[in-house]
């Protein structure tokens, strides 16, 4: 099958849009600014006065009816400035509970990425520490549960604002079956993915810079072979992560069932191509921070130089799903069936 992976016009002025926006608005600065909770209010405010919080809601309840190829677009703009808002997470969460007020982005909304556990908890929320609404599956429902966020959460190596929250105690709406929340989880793997090649992406440009203007007996670093070979292969990594998750994102746009033929090599299935996505732009963003890291020095390590906050967020947006290992045994039953026992 034949699929133009290309961004058409709307697209390409969304990304425009929404990637010069996040330069002026935000970018290190901001996001080092909102540590260690990592949010932002003021750019939240920002973003709802140019109602992006409900670009992903349905139209027929107020918003923007965007896919998840435009999403994907929106999320690499949003990784390349690390900002310091849960606007992902949110559009996800309004597109199967488009509420007036969440789609408005007056209440933040985010998922859940575990069921709840046997006391009604759901562990280590994304945004659970600022969100008035949060989307998860509690004994094999799907439910929406309005509560107050607490403001604070554990800290954690990317100063994201994580938190336990209760999937029992607040106002709960029933709004789908476990097979609804896959459906919800495959898309926030999507929308996670597109930040992730955004951070990577940025990170190679931060590397570029630093090489080109550290000099060392009397001519930049970035002119040594070994320096060059150690940056070569990044942009294939970014660009062939940011392929996946376009393809990724189409799938999940498509009407029908996808098909998984690796014999083949024929692909369309969402849920596999959103693992794949996730999986590859995590490993992406991991190795080209860790490379413009390297290539910072000592530097690199210190807080006043910006890598080592994208080189945080690399993981720490990555690892708030699971181990990779079980996101990878995850995707090898998606595309080889399951092998049982594991």
């Amino acid at each position: 099958m034949s699929v133009d992976l290309g961004l058409s016009d709307e697209q390409q002025a969304l990304q425009d849009a929404f990637t010069s926006f996040f330069a002026n608005e935000a970018g290190p600065s901001v996001a080092r600014d909102a540590e260690p909770l990592g949010f932002d209010p003021s750019l939240w405010a920002r973003l709802r006065a140019i109602e992006a919080p409900g670009m992903g809601a349905p139209a027929g309840a107020g918003g923007g009816g965007a896919g998840l190829a435009d999403l994907a677009v929106v999320a690499e703009a949003l990784g390349r400035s690390i900002a310091p808002v849960p606007l992902l997470e949110h559009v996800v969460a309004s597109r199967c509970f488009p509420a007036r007020d969440v789609v408005a982005g007056e209440a933040v909304a985010t998922v859940s990425l575990r069921p709840a556990a046997g006391d009604g908890t759901w562990r280590l929320v994304p945004a659970g520490a600022v969100a008035d609404v949060v989307i998860g599956l509690d004994d094999g429902e799907l439910v929406a549960v309005r509560g107050e966020p607490p403001g604070a959460g554990p800290r954690n190596h990317a100063a994201a604002p994580l938190a336990d929250r209760s999937a029992r105690l607040g106002e709960r709406t029933a709004i789908g079956t476990g097979a609804d929340f896959e459906r919800v989880l495959d898309e926030w793997r999507v929308a996670t993915a597109g930040a992730l090649v955004g951070i990577g992406a940025a990170a190679l440009e931060m590397a570029l810079g630093y090489v080109m203007a550290r000099t060392q007996f009397g001519v930049p670093i970035g002119s040594f072979q070994a320096v060059q070979h150690g940056l070569a292969d990044l942009p294939v990594l970014i660009d062939g992560a940011r392929l996946l998750v376009q393809k990724a994102a189409w799938a999940g746009d498509r009407e029908g069932p996808g098909v998984c033929d690796v014999d083949d090599d024929e692909v369309t299935d969402f849920p596999a191509l959103a693992s794949m996505a996730f999986v590859f732009a995590a490993d992406a963003a991991a190795h080209a921070t860790d490379r413009s890291l390297h290539y910072h020095g000592g530097y690199g390590f210190s807080a006043e130089y910006d890598i080592q906050l994208l080189y945080r967020r690399a993981r720490g947006w990555a690892l708030v799903l699971d181990d990779p290992s079980r996101e990878c045994l995850r995707l090898a039953d998606l595309l080889f069936g399951s092998a049982g026992g594991r």
